[in-house]
């Protein structure tokens, strides 16, 4: 893909032009609303929501949040999203992408098992360090409330790392807090804690991580259908209720749980499941791979491997099947993220295996933008910023892609059809073949992208055999010892 020129990434004011063709939504696969294909006209009108009341003018800047909450909802600048430059550090694929709470800094993780901080406004590494993992980093985020200063992490090693930042940009050092037996893909973060978040693994166990205890880590609940464990991808804690937490893995299956009511003799532990009606009895081998909650904790986001994305109310009682199902993209060849992206959860936004970003909105489940990001052919990460229009992306390349607004019309969804006609043939294709296909295709990708990653050990600088003894809990694994629990880190 050729490089774009770099624009300003201020907002373009103007009048709203006409909606872009929209002929290849009748195409099997361009909509896939459940309910009916209602277009909310809130989300076009660039007129403003409301006037100064009596005879006083508006004050400039009386309104400024919401009026930037309704930009970064409005349809007509997703359509002008493009590519606004690349941040480039890493040397291995980029697996995670995460902003802190304020959107000024951005943490992206990657298979070289660094972790770096981005100044992402002017595309500058604060800071680069050794994670401490002895394989893929997965996640890296940021706990909230912390002051930036708490950054956790998992990875295939089934580690969680928690690693402290100090005010000169520097790591002090990383911490073993808890040890999954087996790959763990997710973490999710309490909003309001900044010492609390859950891990999930593939052993089938989410652990409850609390840094104020000696032992941190404590197992929640083993993950099971009937008397079988489930391996997990993916795991959320619902903003709204902070004691709900909802999972999905190796099966169609997502679960709910309550942190207060988890007894493993009563349902398994399980407060309600959701599964999309067709896939209950369905013999293809499905997993999910993600699942996020909306803003508001109402909606529940899921995307399937070679399937569909889905929502559901996640106020809804058990069993209750999807309210919108978003079709064209796929998802065969890794674990792929999803998310919502607009203040109000306006929109669904998915990498997809043919290397483009695809957006939905939400209601219709219309594709409104297209856009080609990741020439290695995988896009896996999507990060909208927390509260400017725009968003962060990474994949199979070794960089991380910045995108805002700035566009002078609305995209043209230019190659949209023959893209989804691929996409939906080869996905067909694949439907035919039996076995565990998802995990051999995974085991490919990622053995083969490890090659390129530099050897660990040569990168670790300062390394310290006399720092505090991690932490790990009763439940961690013996089988991945081989490697040092705390790590110091220099800064780049």
């Amino acid at each position: 893909m050729a490089e774009p020129e770099v624009k300003s990434t201020a907002l373009k004011g103007g009048s709203e032009e006409k909606d872009p063709e929209e002929d290849q939504h009748k195409e099997e696969g361009a909509s896939g609303s459940k309910e009916g294909q209602t277009q909310s006209s809130s989300q076009d009108d660039p007129k403003e929501t409301g006037e100064a009341s009596g005879d006083k003018p508006m004050e400039i800047g009386r309104d400024t949040h919401q009026f930037v909450r309704r930009v970064c909802g409005a349809r007509g600048l997703v359509q002008r999203l493009e590519l606004q430059g690349r941040l480039e550090r890493h040397t291995g694929c980029v697996n995670t992408l995460h902003f802190n709470p304020s959107g000024t800094r951005l943490a992206s993780g990657s298979d070289d098992l660094r972790v770096v901080i981005w100044d992402w406004a002017i595309r500058r590494a604060e800071l680069e360090f050794d994670s401490g993992h002895k394989s893929n980093v997965f996640q890296a985020k940021f706990l909230p409330h912390s002051g930036d200063s708490t950054l956790a992490m998992c990875a295939r090693d089934g580690q969680i790392r928690v690693a402290e930042l100090s005010a000169t940009q520097r790591c002090k050092n990383t911490k073993r807090v808890a040890q999954h037996k087996g790959a763990a893909h997710k973490l999710a973060l309490e909003p309001d804690s900044p010492c609390s978040f859950l891990s999930a693994g593939e052993d089938a166990v989410v652990f409850g991580i609390d840094l104020r205890l000696d032992r941190p880590a404590n197992k929640l609940v083993t993950v099971k259908e009937g008397d079988k464990k489930v391996g997990l991808y993916t795991i959320y804690v619902n903003p709204a209720k902070t004691q709900h937490f909802a999972v999905g893995g190796r099966d169609q299956y997502v679960r709910i749980y309550d942190q207060r009511k988890i007894n493993e003799n009563d349902n398994n532990g399980v407060l309600k499941k959701f599964c999309p009606s067709h896939l209950v009895s369905s013999e293809s081998k499905t997993n999910i791979t993600c699942l996020v909650y909306s803003h508001d904790g109402t909606e529940l986001l899921i995307s399937y491997n070679d399937e569909d994305i889905y929502l559901f109310d996640s106020n809804h009682s058990d069993g209750a099947d999807y309210r919108r199902r978003y079709k064209g993209h796929r998802n065969n060849a890794t674990v792929k993220g999803v998310n919502f992206y607009g203040p109000c959860s306006e929109f669904v936004v998915s990498g997809s295996d043919c290397g483009h970003i695809y957006l939905w909105d939400k209601n219709s489940a219309r594709i409104v933008q297209f856009m080609e990001g990741d020439r290695g052919g995988v896009v896996n990460c999507l990060e909208p910023h927390p509260h400017l229009p725009g968003m962060a992306t990474s994949g199979l390349d070794h960089d991380v892609k910045l995108w805002a607004p700035t566009a002078e019309c609305p995209t043209g969804l230019k190659g949209l059809k023959e893209v989804m006609k691929k996409n939906k043939r080869e996905r067909d294709e694949d439907s035919v073949r039996h076995g565990d296909q998802y995990d051999t295709q995974l085991l490919w990708f990622l053995m083969r992208h490890m090659r390129n990653r530099r050897p660990p050990r040569a990168r670790r600088e300062g390394a310290d055999a006399d720092t505090d003894e991690s932490w790990s809990s009763p439940d961690s694994s013996d089988e991945e010892e081989g490697g040092p629990d705390n790590v110091q880190c220099m800064s780049s």
